[in-house]
């Protein structure tokens, strides 16, 4: 089980996934060639032997980067495993490298510096689900 992340475009001002308008469609995030050197860019220990799928590993967590095959790449889904709050330094520096914005899926609100809340909330719905299951 993963948690979910997905760096787009959306408009300035946006905090939160219910406050884009209905007909707005995200420009792409670049074109592969530019997203495959920007990700070992912001961040140089991501392993991208597979261009379609990233990996980085902190000490306590690990990011799948799905980066498709499309040209150009419309966007980055993040599958984030683990705990430990400093899983978002990679994805907000990988955000910002990207211009883009980093949503969280289960939630709809944007991650910000500083904004843990749907992660612990993932966090504490993965370990419910895990005990419920033994």
């Amino acid at each position: 089980m993963s948690w979910d992340v997905l760096l787009l475009r959306l408009p300035d001002g946006v905090t939160s996934l219910r406050e884009v308008p209905a007909d707005y469609t995200p420009g792409p995030l670049g074109r592969r060639h530019e997203i495959l050197a920007a990700v070992p860019q912001a961040l140089p220990e991501v392993d991208l032997s597979d261009s379609e799928w990233g990996e980085l590993h902190g000490l306590t967590w690990s990011i799948e980067l799905n980066i498709g095959s499309e040209d150009p790449v419309d966007s980055l889904m993040l599958h984030i495993r683990g705990s430990g709050d400093d899983v978002l330094t990679p994805v907000l520096r990988l955000a910002q490298a990207l211009q883009c914005k980093a949503l969280d899926c289960a939630g709809g609100d944007l991650i910000t510096p500083g904004q843990t809340a749907g992660w612990h909330a993932f966090q504490q719905f993965r370990d419910r689900v895990a005990e419920a299951s033994q």
